[in-house]
């Protein structure tokens, strides 16, 4: 062991000494994409910090109401809007919690049910089993009176076993609608941000990489695009998980509630409001973390909108960028107080200089930020750059002939589904990864807009729905013990498909006027030419190798 240790501090005294390798290895290690994600984590460690997040998600449960189908929307519109500013990871590990108090308070507790379910039916069948039939305990002394009066019993305790069936099969599906609906609204509102997720960030930096003219894509540009996507989505996965898990009966949506549910949804209602009221009142630092969220929102979306000229037009071109504004707002967490300072203190030569505790420290962030995500997006670069430097990407553009043809509304649908599916089985990250470089070079030989095939490639990489193992939302919640492989299949099946159509139809009609969709732009020309250029070069020296 201490000769491995002797062995990598030699090797890289060597490299540093010769200098084989630049000294930081990788300038794609510190694009301005790096740290517009690391601004975003930093702001989401904050937020957590002051539990600002379960204030948020509270409340809004608090306004929709405890309904099954308006909890489930309501859980679906706080986990979606949560992902497009913290992690999807974290947004749904936050809300299960949230979701099984809730579900305990309409419920009880689910495997005890189970439990006293098995032993009734296992009751049942004894009875059954010795020509006996199951009455109520206390009416049992009524045993050997008259026929007529037997048949009715037997009837009526029929109808209440029918009815507690019926009852635990409706809880059994209401509480996987729920579980479910946490990590597919995570998935789709991660989509809405540039720092929602980490495909999207990658497209950001490999777009710079492959097409430096191109600024067509900034924070504000992608919201405008992304975030009516992701509202009509997630509306119509709402309603399919509620109609899938009866939180929305479409045959008996007239029929009267049954005191049981009432109840319940009174209890949960009462479990809601005690957990806000543990929060206590809104302390200063919430107040404040609140203000410099809205101002990183507003700041990030107003600087070139491209509908309109952005604040950023006061200052010279490329001087300002997202990376800027988002890391400019989140260093004012270091030093900002945490409780409301007193304007006394200046006045009195006889207060106490105590140290007031900042809204964020740097140990918190060093814990709290996910630094391997960022090493990882700076690996994706990196091996993005060495594909453009070398030619790998032009090589493989060149091998993709057979698809010229194929119309480009029609490709954008194929990119989805192939990607969907894809991603089913990998990695988000590594997919876009491998596939950006290939839809890159597909649109300069199809003459479209590379945007036109990137960006579904990109969203369509957080649309993976049907297996626990497709992203680490899906198997949180699957690790509950509640959800099983075939209740996320039947589910995530209409969801991929309603993704695909919805991503085809938003890259045809509002992102084609946002993002110039419908011409091939300039800083598309210069790269193919470069492509070709290098096209041309690789193949002489294969000719001259030969």
């Amino acid at each position: 062991q201490e000769g491995r240790c002797l062995y990598v501090i030699l090797l890289m005294a060597l490299y540093w000494c010769t200098e084989a390798l630049p000294l930081a290895v990788s300038p794609q290690y510190f694009l301005d994409t790096n740290f517009l994600f690391l601004s975003g984590l930093i702001m989401a460690s904050a937020i957590e910090e002051w539990n600002l997040h379960r204030r948020i998600a509270l409340r809004v449960l608090m306004l929709v109401g405890v309904q099954p189908a308006r909890l489930i929307l309501g859980m679906m519109l706080t986990t979606s809007f949560l992902s497009m500013w913290l992690s999807n990871t974290a947004s749904t590990a936050m809300m299960l919690p949230i979701a099984n108090a809730i579900l305990k308070s309409l419920f009880g507790e689910k495997d005890t049910s189970k439990d006293m379910n098995r032993e009734n039916e296992e009751n049942q069948a004894s009875l059954q089993q010795n020509k006996l039939y199951t009455v109520p305990t206390e009416m049992q002394f009524l045993a050997s009176t008259e026929d007529k009066d037997l048949t009715e019993e037997k009837e009526v305790a029929s109808d209440a076993l029918s009815d507690l069936k019926k009852e635990e099969e409706y809880k059994t599906n209401i509480w996987k609608g729920f579980l479910i609906s946490i990590p597919y609204a995570a998935s789709i509102g991660g989509t809405a941000t540039l720092t929602g997720t980490a495909p999207n960030l990658i497209l950001l930096g490999q777009l710079k990489s492959y097409f430096p003219e191109c600024d067509v894509v900034n924070f504000g540009s992608w919201f405008m695009f992304a975030f009516p996507l992701m509202l009509i989505f997630l509306l119509l996965g709402w309603l399919w998980i509620s109609i899938l898990y009866g939180g929305i009966d479409l045959r008996g949506w007239r029929t009267k509630k049954s005191n049981i549910r009432v109840d319940a949804e009174a209890r949960a209602r009462e479990v809601i409001k005690e957990d806000y009221q543990k929060l206590g009142p809104t302390k200063f630092a919430e107040q404040a973390i609140f203000f410099f969220f809205c101002m990183f929102a507003i700041m990030l979306f107003s600087r070139d909108p491209k509908f309109i000229p952005g604040w950023a037009s006061f200052f010279a071109p490329g001087f300002i960028s997202d990376a800027v504004t988002g890391i400019t707002i989140v260093i004012i967490l270091f030093f900002f107080p945490s409780q409301k300072p007193s304007l006394k203190w200046w006045f009195d030569l006889k207060a106490p200089n105590t140290e007031t505790q900042p809204l964020l420290t740097w140990r918190k962030a060093q814990e709290t930020v996910p630094w391997n995500i960022i090493l990882l997006l700076g690996g994706g670069f990196a091996m993005a750059k060495g594909c453009e430097e070398s030619g790998l990407s032009v090589w493989i553009g060149g091998r993709l002939h057979p698809l010229e043809g194929v119309p480009p509304p029609v490709a954008v649908i194929l990119i989805t589904i192939v990607i969907a599916l894809f991603t089913e089985f990998a990695s988000n990250t590594a997919t876009i990864i491998i596939f950006l470089p290939v839809l890159a070079e597909l649109a300069i030989r199809l003459k479209v807009n590379p945007l036109y095939l990137m960006i579904p490639g990109t969203i369509g990489c957080s649309y993976a729905f049907m297996l626990p193992v497709s992203t680490p939302p899906n198997s949180i919640a699957f690790s509950s013990g509640h959800l099983m492989v075939k209740d996320m299949a039947r589910t995530g099946l209409l969801m991929n498909f309603m993704g695909v159509l919805l991503l085809s139809l938003a890259m045809n009609t509002w992102a084609k006027s946002i993002f110039q969709l419908g011409t091939f732009p300039a800083w598309a020309n210069i790269h193919a030419e470069n492509a070709t250029s290098l096209l041309t070069a690789v193949e002489n020296v294969t000719l001259s190798a030969l």
